[in-house]
């Protein structure tokens, strides 16, 4: 009878869950090439609506305006005066004069330089932020899938240990086992379910971010179809296209922006000059039309001396900063290359362990058969297998959320 019961059990179960860890086979690995298609697809979407990224690229646009506004004279300046009261002879009536004012020769030029170099750099800020949205909606993603897996892991685990507790039921039945074994069957079941409903709570949370990443108002499920799989071996990584990122990139721009001030702050210290013209209006004389010229000379420029040697100094920063900040790109690299690896190897321990414990698992249920079944030992092994297949889950997911900063540093690096 008992048998019977066994096999029946088993044979009803083995579609969701062959005993074991051959689930999380068949869960993780039937490949993902739809996934990353999925992926794209809403990164894709969030640089378009994140206003994040919209907010930099108003900044960008602005810059580019700017252009417009230095390549501008300055006022053009007119004046007028008229006597009024007694007339005298020879007497200079009223005088009328136009005057405006010219910058040295390639000074606005220089301006123009100066704001497409303060453009450029802005430019680079929105490649920065596309980026980091890219980075940030991968690893959100991948924290869906795990929570999701994960729950689906769980929900067959409960179904296993409802097939436990009918074999536990059967053996009471014939005197072999004692209700106790029952009843820490369903405590554990009831462990399982409230693990579950906090799972939920998290995928709801995480969701509710997703969405938020790509600014949409209503909350919209993600579908979590395929499985992640690991490739077979992780590609080089080249630290020399590092030199690329744009983090590193903006600091060549920073330093375009600092000659071009630089070349603006000569020009500037140039003399500048003036023409124009002035009518004078005589009482009882031929009027008169005065051409004019203006030369405005520098004499006290420490101002000029001063931005100089600040640029000089702002050269020397920017130097520093980009080394500084190159040291802890590579840090922080080779921190997500070292934490991917550990992923991966901890995953091909837990497969070892998963073969161990399906092993051990099957060993017990072959002991029901004499009789000699300790449920106690079921619920242990039971407990090791959830443990490893949701260790599994999050080694998967922490591979591919860490293979997303590391294409945050190094992926289609360009300038």
């Amino acid at each position: 009878m008992k048998d019977l019961i066994l096999n029946k059990t088993l044979r009803s179960f083995q579609p969701q869950f062959q005993v074991g860890g051959i689930f999380l086979v068949l869960l993780l690995f039937f490949g993902g090439s739809s996934n990353s298609q999925e992926l794209q697809f809403y990164i894709e979407e969030a640089i378009k609506n994140n206003p994040n990224i919209q907010a930099v690229e108003k900044e960008h646009e602005i810059a580019t305006e700017k252009i417009s506004e230095v390549n501008t004279l300055p006022n053009t300046e007119f004046s007028a005066g008229y006597a009024v009261g007694e007339e005298m002879p020879m007497m200079q009536q009223g005088e009328f004069s136009v005057m405006q004012m010219l910058p040295w020769f390639g000074t606005i030029s220089a301006r123009e330089k100066y704001a497409s170099a303060m453009a450029d750099a802005d430019f680079v800020e929105i490649e920065i932020a596309k980026r980091k949205i890219a980075m940030v909606l991968s690893q959100s993603y991948y924290r869906l899938y795990a929570i999701a897996k994960k729950q689906e892991v769980l929900d067959s685990n409960i179904q296993l240990l409802k097939v436990y507790e009918q074999m536990a039921l059967t053996s009471v039945e014939v005197g072999q086992a004692s209700a106790v074994s029952v009843l820490r069957l369903q405590m554990r079941q009831n462990d399982l379910l409230d693990r579950k409903l906090v799972l939920e709570q998290d995928y709801a949370s995480e969701l509710t971010a997703f969405n938020k990443i790509m600014n949409r108002e209503e909350i919209e499920e993600i579908p979590i179809r395929d499985s992640l799989t690991l490739p077979e071996k992780d590609g080089d990584i080249d630290y020399a296209n590092l030199s690329m990122h744009p983090e590193l990139t903006k600091f060549d721009e920073l330093t375009k922006i600092v000659s071009q001030a630089d070349a603006l702050n000569k020009k500037e210290s140039a003399p500048g000059f003036g023409i124009g013209m002035e009518y004078m209006l005589y009482n009882e004389a031929p009027n008169m039309i005065m051409p004019m010229a203006t030369l405005s000379i520098p004499i006290f420029n420490k101002k000029h001396k001063s931005v100089a040697r600040q640029n000089k100094l702002k050269y020397e920063e920017l130097d520093i900063q980009k080394q500084a900040l190159r040291n802890s790109l590579i840090a922080q690299l080779e921190a997500a290359v070292r934490s991917r690896s550990a992923a991966r190897i901890k995953v091909q321990t837990l497969e070892k362990n998963l073969k161990q414990a399906k092993d051990a698992n099957e060993i017990l249920l072959k002991n029901y058969e004499t009789g000699t079944i300790d449920f106690r030992e079921v619920l242990d092994v039971q407990e090791l297998q959830l443990q490893f297949q949701l260790n599994k889950i999050e080694a998967i997911g922490a591979y591919f959320e860490q293979t997303s900063i590391i294409d945050y540093y190094i992926a289609n690096n360009r300038k």
